[in-house]
């Protein structure tokens, strides 16, 4: 390739850029094959847009993927993995060959769909449809309001920008509608989208179930919208992606591709997801111009593209660095805040700045978890964050701090609107974007509502927090449809989440901090909506723990009562009733199995013996407790919905109650 050098915007597109394009799609071809599964379609037809973003738009660093000031790229579609990991190999990201021939095989670089933490360039997990483009506006979000704190004149650290390549399947999605609607209003210039538009999806045409004006759509969002007739004719790419930057508004620009172009079975469904074969591989490469032999070539002209794209990451990342030298010599405070969330860094004594409550008064944990947020937000300049519409119940708005709104984006005050999907998946991308720390409310029941991005947010190991409040049945009057039975038990089987569920409003307080400090993890805090007694003895690792000893009888125990959140209260009066027949009572509370099970075995045993009769209280379905016990346990639970009445009188009615609970204490001895 005669330029070495990364074309600037604007300049002529050359046919050594075809080249390239064609060797991504040989590559993505090459991959599948190798794999004996995968999907040639979408590579084929949308290389020629993932090239043009890569060449002339977004500024990356091959050798420092995680270059704080890098545009960010989603692959929405992350189905079409093999094009993003071709890509990444051609521009000069430390993804060698040898992992382009491992496509979908255990321990490579190169799964079958984009993860976060696997493949570096890789942003974040995509696959489930519609989340890739739900994240990207909360990294855009995340992005314009680090600019809002921390940009000042002759100091410019934050500019990057946020592009995604999605798929018809994305915007069926209704998180996408979620999500696009959320960024419209907020007006999230800087983010742009493609939609690759080949009217093609696994069961046939698209006109057979998504007949939408896209265009149309998201013009209603708020959206500037553009359009290329022709997804391989590179100059009209580069021409609608950059008057898509010139707006105020986020961009989404629909591309007509054709799904496996190129090929035998183009604009067919039978493209979508499977190899294409020996002989039509070989045909379509000769119809793209290159090579059918060796597998895995780059010519000499693209395999110049790696160092010259490395080079200019480097030069990138070394005039960002006297940006961030110029906020230093400007702004010494704000330089070391920016430093701190660079690197993940909070104060030591987080604990210690927040204040405790005193035991004997009535508090519900969701007001305690608003309280302690108050102060934490004070201690931790990175937390920001929101509610789907019920700030008010969830307790989540941070007094004082502003309200984030189109154009005023260094506010801390999130008003995502009954989107709970979208607001999980936004922060997401926030808290892959990195330098933030999210946090987002609704009922628990709601929860439902957002279980794909919570799932999503364990499996990528992203410290988001989802506050969830109207934990059980002592939500009261609004019945059934808003009582959360199931919800416990069914967050507890997403592996990595950590569930909280405090038992008053000092453990509230340490499951903040238990949730501040997570790096690796997300953190659900259940919390009740009627007040609870605020408990003597809470130890300050108790949350850490996930499972401690809060009572001790005075004589040897005979039984433990196991119990978290409002149930601990229940569990202690239980307690009361037992210690007056002369049965000693141990009382365990548990606010976070997770963290307990990650304990060693042996401390597991020594606070919950196997040889010792166990009674699991919760106002809930009580099968997450359950496996923690030895073989002689009873469950005071529900495994039925609930009814609308006062909440006091609903405890009774099903129950759980420290009657019922001695009871069941009895019968195991």
């Amino acid at each position: 390739m005669t330029r070495l050098a990364p074309a600037s915007a604007g300049a002529a597109f050359s046919t050594q850029d075809l080249l390239a394009v064609n060797t991504i799609r040989a590559l993505a071809i090459d991959e599948v094959e190798a794999a004996k599964s995968g999907h040639p379609g979408l590579p084929l037809g949308a290389a020629p847009m993932a090239y043009v973003l890569f060449s002339r738009f977004l500024r990356f660093a091959p050798d420092d993927p995680s270059w704080p000031d890098r545009d960010r790229f989603v692959l929405s579609a992350g189905h079409g993995s093999a094009l993003l990991y071709a890509l990444l190999h051609v521009f000069g990201y430390e993804l060698a060959r040898s992992e382009l021939e491992r496509f979908r095989q255990w321990g490579s670089q190169t799964p079958g769909h984009p993860e976060r933490g696997v493949t570096p360039g890789v942003e974040v997990t995509t696959g489930p449809l519609g989340q890739g483009i739900s994240n990207a506006v909360g990294m855009q979000l995340a992005t314009r309001h680090l600019a809002a704190r921390f940009n000042r004149e002759g100091a410019q650290v934050v500019t990057h920008r946020t592009f995604v390549i999605c798929s018809d399947g994305d915007l069926m999605e209704g998180i996408s509608h979620e999500a696009a609607s959320f960024a419209g209003h907020l007006r999230l210039g800087g983010l742009v989208v493609l939609y690759d538009d080949n009217r093609i999806s696994i069961e046939g045409s698209t006109d057979i179930a998504f007949t939408d004006d896209t265009t149309k759509r998201f013009e209603s969002y708020g959206w500037y919208t553009g359009s290329v007739e022709d997804g391989n004719d590179l100059g009209a790419i580069e021409a609608a992606v950059s008057s898509a930057l010139a707006q105020d508004r986020p961009a989404f620009i629909r591309v007509h591709t054709h799904i496996g172009f190129g090929s035998p079975r183009q604009d067919t469904a039978a493209v979508h997801g499977a190899p294409l074969g020996a002989d039509a591989a070989r045909a379509t490469k000769r119809a793209l111009g290159v090579p059918e032999e060796p597998s895995f070539l780059v010519p000499a002209e693209v395999e110049a593209l790696a160092p010259a794209y490395r080079q200019r990451g480097r030069e990138l990342a070394q005039a960002w660095e006297k940006e961030l030298e110029q906020l230093r010599r400007l702004d010494a405070e704000l330089y070391e805040d920016f430093q701190d969330r660079r690197a993940g860094r909070h104060p030591q004594d987080l604990s210690a700045r927040l204040s405790t409550f005193t035991p004997g008064e009535q508090i519900a944990t969701r007001n305690a978890s608003g309280a302690v947020l108050q102060e934490l937000a004070l201690a931790l300049p990175a937390l920001l964050g929101g509610s789907a519409d019920l700030a008010p119940s969830n307790e989540t708005n941070l007094k004082g701090l502003g309200e984030v709104a189109p154009g005023d984006y260094g506010a801390r005050n999130i008003h995502y609107g009954v989107r709970e999907h979208a607001m999980a998946a936004a922060m997401n991308g926030m808290a892959a974007h990195g330098m933030v720390r999210p946090y987002g409310g609704t009922f628990l029941v709601f929860s439902d509502y957002m279980r794909p991005s919570v799932r999503l947010a364990a499996l990528m190991e992203l410290p988001v927090t989802f506050v969830f409040t109207h934990d059980s049945i002592g939500l009261g009057e609004d019945g059934p449809t808003h009582q959360p039975v199931e919800h416990i038990a069914a967050l507890e089987l997403i592996p990595n989440l950590h569930l909280v569920r405090p038992a008053d409003a000092n453990e509230t307080r340490l499951a903040w901090v238990y949730a501040a400090k997570a790096q690796d993890h997300p953190t659900a805090l259940v919390l009740s909506r009627q007040k609870l007694p605020v408990l003597a003895d809470v130890p300050e690792d108790g949350v850490q723990k996930g499972v401690y000893v809060l009572r001790e009888p005075k004589g040897a125990a005979q039984v433990g009562l196991l119990a978290s959140g409002s149930e601990v209260s229940i569990a202690l009066a239980a307690a009361d009733l037992l210690s007056q027949e002369g049965i000693g009572a141990r009382v365990l509370s548990a606010p976070c199995v997770r963290a307990f099970t990650s304990r060693p075995k042996a401390e597991q045993e020594a606070t919950l013996p196997k040889d010792l009769p166990h009674v699991a209280v919760l106002a809930g379905n009580a099968a997450a407790f359950l496996p923690l016990l030895g073989p002689r346990h009873a469950a005071v639970d529900l495994e039925h919905y609930g009814a609308s009445a006062p909440a006091e009188r609903l405890y009774e009615e099903f129950s759980i109650t420290p009657q019922a609970v001695a009871a069941a204490a009895k019968s195991l001895l």
